[in-house]
């Protein structure tokens, strides 16, 4: 059953001088939960932020810090940033040799266990681990950079994982992230997204702007 449709703020976007303040006012402006983009530089081309930074952003809000791990090995971070304060934590099948035992992990330390899935990988990866999700992260563009144009193949994909998820009865979000704006929000929703990541979407125009850009994703 899909849910009713949550926005996730990508502070990549935000301005990384007043990291808290950014948090803290796109929360008021309705934001569902907050989203972290963790990049290493390494399993992708370009670097972030780390656990003391989500650490450091824990205070501002109440809202579910939504925190996805581009980083390989990533079985190594899991406790830093379960302990930094991360409610939901999604990694990659690609980051680690054993996705099924990560996942397991992150629900072990108390923290809801979410799967990412690049352009080319297929909504077939779920087949086998499904149940131990509670959130499936379609990347609409490839990951590293904010600001790209969404692939609309993600749309084919979506509507899929959509199935997969009705068909086993569970409360599993399906976040799509990636080139997120009025029109691509439209289309995901349709095919199937309850969540949605956006980051220059959100972000644009200034703080008076955050309220009303986030009713535009949401359809309001």
């Amino acid at each position: 059953m899909q849910q009713p449709v949550r926005i996730s703020p990508s502070i990549l976007s935000a301005d990384f001088a007043r990291l808290g303040e950014e948090v803290r006012a796109v929360d008021r402006a309705g934001a569902d939960w907050i989203h972290v983009d963790v990049m290493d530089g390494h399993f992708v081309p370009n670097i972030t932020i780390g656990p003391a930074v989500v650490k450091a952003l824990r205070p501002h809000t109440d809202k579910l810090l939504d925190v996805h791990l581009m980083i390989s090995p990533v079985d190594s971070y899991l406790e830093a940033f379960a302990e930094a304060g991360a409610d939901i934590i999604t990694v990659h099948p690609e980051a680690g040799p054993h996705i099924h035992r990560t996942l397991q992990r992150i629900r072990q330390l108390g923290k809801k266990a979410g799967v990412s899935l690049n352009p080319g990988t297929p909504a077939k990866m779920l087949d086998y681990i499904l149940e131990e999700v509670d959130l499936v992260l379609v990347m609409s563009v490839n990951p590293g950079f904010g600001g790209q144009k969404f692939i609309s193949s993600q749309l084919r994909k979506i509507e899929a994982i959509r199935k997969s998820i009705d068909k086993l009865g569970k409360p599993i979000d399906l976040e799509v992230d990636g080139g997120i704006d009025v029109e691509t929000a439209r289309l995901a929703i349709s095919a199937g997204a309850d969540a949605l990541v956006a980051g220059t979407a959100t972000f644009r125009g200034g703080e008076a702007q955050y309220a009303a850009n986030i009713a535009a994703l949401r359809g309001g």
